[in-house]
């Protein structure tokens, strides 16, 4: 499993004093409250700050005194240690874990590899099956489990097909 794992993208400044409006990749923008450290651009910068509205987090960090400090982050990536990540229900998995995740069928049968997903009301999948990437929704029925343990989501194959953008 990875060491970091995504949890949001900066998307610009919010205002002169450094703060940034980040897009959240977690199921909600309150649960970036939780990282006391986030690391952008390979840089480890400790949460001063974080407040949460309108679906997007808000983060001061320590180091980024300006706008112009703020706006060289824009369009990087919010990574956060493994460790200070709150602990997931058990059904529960972080996107990070899913990807490079082999994708079988309930009979074993194997269809691919997801390549990414898309944080969304419903999580939206992208694997590779015969050398084409296909999207798939999470939708209600089409995955069956995930175990990131040992790297495979598992589809129920009549509800892929249905809903798979072949």
């Amino acid at each position: 499993m990875k060491k970091y794992l995504t949890i949001g993208t900066v998307l610009k400044p919010q205002g002169i004093r450094g703060e940034i409006k980040v897009m959240p990749q977690t199921d909600a923008p309150e649960d970036m409250k939780g990282f006391a450290n986030v690391h952008i651009g390979g840089t480890e910068y400790r949460v001063l700050a974080c407040r949460a509205a309108g679906g997007y987090a808000y983060l001061t960090l320590r180091g980024i005194a300006d706008r112009n400090a703020a706006e060289l982050l824009r369009g990087q990536e919010v990574l956060a240690d493994r460790d200070d990540a709150p602990e997931l229900p058990e059904d529960r998995v972080y996107i990070a874990d899913v990807i490079g995740c082999r994708l079988v069928d309930e009979d074993g049968g194997q269809l691919g590899e997801v390549l990414d997903v898309t944080p969304a009301h419903t999580d939206v999948y992208t694997a590779l099956i015969g050398g084409k990437n296909v999207l798939f929704p999470a939708a209600e029925g089409v995955i069956v489990s995930i175990d990131a343990q040992a790297g495979v989501v598992t589809v129920n194959r009549r509800r892929f097909n249905e809903v798979a953008l072949l």
